[in-house]
């Protein structure tokens, strides 16, 4: 395992060297507007970078399971219609569109959740309706929490390194041997992602990355005859993307910014867990080492849930709940930070205009 990711590592350093060459060459950039932390363009393409040292490791294996050909094929279309939006643009429709029918494409290779018993009516439709809308969910979530310097590829190492050690200790070695090969392509990445990011992942990084992630949360086998930990795993080694969501979605609702499908879909605020903390006067490295920690948190409670006893797996899961409340407490208060300083800077009308809030 440890030569696995090395190599892989290696790899996805070349490969990044590459993308950034190949980016500049062909004006593939990430330009600095008024959303956007850097003031210098920066060459996108990481996404590829990774994806060609995840998949080339695949190759040289080249022992596939049916549901990873599914959703090799499938992250591969992601990242395809990731890189159409990095270089001519793609509307939010459209980039939804794809991931649903990706993430069936994914189902029909049998990755879907099992947590519907059988004996229930159109138990196997719900658990591929529940199945793609948490993969879109996570897809989408890991995409709109790459807005800092190395957030994103760091945070896929601890996810997929927790994952490795958990399905190490299980004897799932052929899982195992994925997730080392994700975390090792997205730490050769970080080298040249993390602050100040000489390339950036693009959407077809962040939406590869998004995918795999929760692709291989749902195949991974967690705890038989357990549902809760089997559960509450993925769930808490996941738990700040699928926090990151719910909380934008609930305040972007509750302050009336989206009052239809639509709106939600496309629209973009700087609301996300990182823009608060930035709003609290975190520097950006400082945000980014504070999420990493947070991530490492639910991770490290995910190894303890693996053995724990359902009513040690319910208190675990409401000792990471009450964690999520006070990450919430926090970036209300950063919100009321952004508001404050707005007022004091601008006046009135500028403190009820959200575009930084």
């Amino acid at each position: 395992m440890l030569k696995i990711f090395f190599t892989v590592f290696a790899a996805s350093m070349i490969f990044t060297r590459l993308a950034m060459i190949a980016a500049t060459k062909f004006r593939v950039l990430d330009y600095p507007d008024g959303r956007k932390l850097h003031t210098e363009p920066v060459p996108l393409l990481g996404g590829i970078a990774i994806f060609a040292a995840f998949a080339g490791a695949l190759l040289i294996n080249f022992h596939f399971s049916r549901g990873l050909k599914g959703i090799v094929i499938a992250s591969f279309f992601i990242m395809a219609a990731g890189l159409q939006d990095d270089v001519k643009g793609l509307s939010a429709l459209a980039r939804l569109l794809i991931q649903i029918l990706c993430s069936l494409l994914v189902v029909s290779f049998g990755v879907r959740l099992d947590i519907i018993p059988d004996v229930f009516p159109f138990a196997r439709s719900l658990e591929t309706v529940l199945t793609v809308l948490w993969i879109v969910g996570i897809t989408n979530a890991l995409n709109f929490l790459d807005g800092i310097d190395g957030l994103a590829a760091g945070f896929t190492v601890i996810a997929a390194g927790a994952f490795f050690v958990i399905a190490y200790q299980t004897g799932q070695m052929y899982f195992a041997y994925l997730n080392i090969t994700l975390a090792g392509a997205c730490l050769g990445f970080l080298t040249f992602n993390f602050y100040p990011a000489r390339i950036f992942l693009g959407d077809a990084g962040s939406g590869f990355l998004g995918f795999c992630l929760a692709s291989l949360a749902v195949m991974g086998e967690w705890a038989r005859n357990r549902p809760v930990v089997a559960l509450g795993i993925p769930l808490l080694i996941l738990a700040v993307l699928v926090f990151d969501m719910v909380y934008i979605t609930v305040s972007r609702i509750a302050r009336k910014k989206v009052r239809t499908f639509k709106e939600w879909i496309e629209y973009v605020d700087k609301d996300h867990l990182h823009h608060r903390l930035l709003g609290m006067g975190f520097t950006r490295v400082q945000t980014v080492l504070f999420i990493y920690m947070i991530q490492a948190v639910f991770a490290l409670g995910a190894l303890v849930l693996k053995k724990a006893t359902t009513f040690q797996a319910v208190l675990l899961l409401c000792q990471g709940l009450l964690v999520l409340i006070i990450i919430a407490v926090l970036m209300i208060a950063g919100r009321g930070r952004v508001e404050r300083d707005r007022f004091n800077e601008h006046g009135p009308a500028a403190a009820g205009d959200d575009a930084v809030c």
